[in-house]
């Protein structure tokens, strides 16, 4: 009877939430938020990629307290789970590259590694896979592990195809909706359920990453112009509006489990699926990365010379240039507007120009990097903005090419 007693106190009521078209949307603008808040604690606040690690670690940390200890879902806690996760799995991500140099490859294969650990080691414990079947305190420590990983490999990959291979935010949001609608086409005709939810789960971090890219950019690269602030108030507000909406109908509410442990029919059939799903994404990801990247290479190739190593870097000379005269001026509000012309040209020149020249396109990442950390932070110093901006110059006038027929002047 003692035994029985013991083990019923460590069976809990359903901790997450029913997989509904509102779990989905939340899904998305979570990953969005998170994206747009680490960059606005990164580079806004001034707090670096380190600074922000730490401080989103501990506040994770926290929440991943109050959660555990929880006996139910609870929409509030477990959306600002879901949120912090997603900002420190991104952040993982961005250490590993900016700070350590790992590449996104390394980093994308890494991470799948990690995540197919997890899994494997999940259903090795508990039989199953299921988020329906999260109702001991094991099975939530292997879920929220999973979703960290699903977050840094969506992170990582995201990124591979819209920086790396220089396809853009806005193909890559069509390439993963793309995949997204397949699996939930092949779901509907025998795809096991737990394999589509967490393909999916892992597709909608670089979708969210794509729509928030689309909603801040400028609409002269192609974007609504609405800013990373606005964006992430509009989602945050959508977030919000939707939690309460749930807590109040208890429309994502899992039903009591009548057993304990829940355990997933026909393990062949899935582990086949498993196996074939993976195989279909290792060969087409494999075939279109190896094809983009000889693309890439014919291009460098052509357009690169020992003197001009990066080509022509005349447009990224008269941006920088120009935010100069405006710090010069005092017009800090108009620099600030300008320097973002400068990171979306270079960041959407990556792939071509980190192909050219890896090291000295990581040097002026660097130096760009600087530039956007002293002009965006709440009260910029103009003597560090033109320290940084006129190194930058510097470092840009050291690559060779033409240069821009400017006259450096203060407005």
């Amino acid at each position: 009877m003692e035994m029985e007693h013991v083990k019923r106190s460590r069976i809990i009521l359903s901790k997450v939430p029913e997989v509904t078209i509102f779990f989905w949307i939340i899904k998305v603008l979570c990953t969005t938020v998170g994206e747009t808040f680490s960059d606005f604690l990164n580079v806004n606040l001034g707090l670096g990629l380190t600074g922000t690690s730490v401080a989103m670690g501990i506040l994770l940390a926290a929440i991943l307290f109050f959660q555990f200890r929880a006996y139910r879902y609870v929409p509030a806690l477990y959306w600002l789970t879901v949120v912090l996760i997603s900002v420190f799995g991104t952040l993982v991500t961005d250490n590993l590259t900016d700070k350590l140099g790992v590449p996104l490859e390394v980093s994308t294969l890494v991470f799948s590694v990690a995540m197919l650990v997890t899994f494997i080691v999940w259903f090795a414990f508990e039989k199953t896979l299921s988020i329906h079947s999260i109702f001991t305190r094991r099975r939530e420590a292997f879920y929220w592990l999973a979703i960290l990983f699903t977050f840094a490999l969506g992170t990582a990959s995201g990124d591979l195809m819209a920086e790396r291979l220089g396809l853009g935010y806005l193909i890559t949001g069509f390439i993963v909706l793309g995949i997204i609608a397949s699996v939930a086409g092949t779901w509907r005709i025998g795809l096991d359920a737990v394999l589509s939810f967490w393909v999916a789960y892992i597709m909608t971090r670089p979708l969210g990453a794509s729509f928030g890219d689309f909603l801040s950019q400028s609409v002269s690269n192609g974007g609504l112009g609405l800013g990373p602030t606005l964006t992430s108030v509009i989602f945050l507000a959508a977030i919000l509006a939707t939690v309460v909406f749930l807590s109040f109908t208890k429309k994502d509410i899992i039903p009591k489990p009548k057993a304990s442990i829940a355990v997933d029919p026909k393990p062949r059939r899935v582990l086949r699926q498993v196996l074939a799903t993976a195989a279909v994404f290792v060969i087409v990801a494999g075939t279109g990365y190896a094809l983009r990247r000889h693309s890439l290479h014919d291009e460098a190739a052509a357009a690169s010379s020992p003197a001009a190593p990066l080509g022509d870097v005349s447009g990224f000379r008269a941006i920088t240039d120009d935010t100069l005269r405006l710090v010069n001026a005092g017009r800090f509000h108009d620099a600030k507007t300008r320097i973002t012309d400068l990171e979306t040209a270079w960041d959407d020149a990556q792939a071509r120009l980190q192909a050219m020249a890896p090291a000295e396109w990581k040097v002026v990442d660097l130096s760009i990097d600087n530039v956007l950390r002293k002009i965006r932070v709440v009260e910029p110093v103009a003597s560090q903005c033109r320290s940084a901006l006129e190194s930058l110059l510097g470092t840009l006038d050291s690559l060779g090419g033409p240069k821009p027929k400017t006259e450096r002047r203060d407005q």
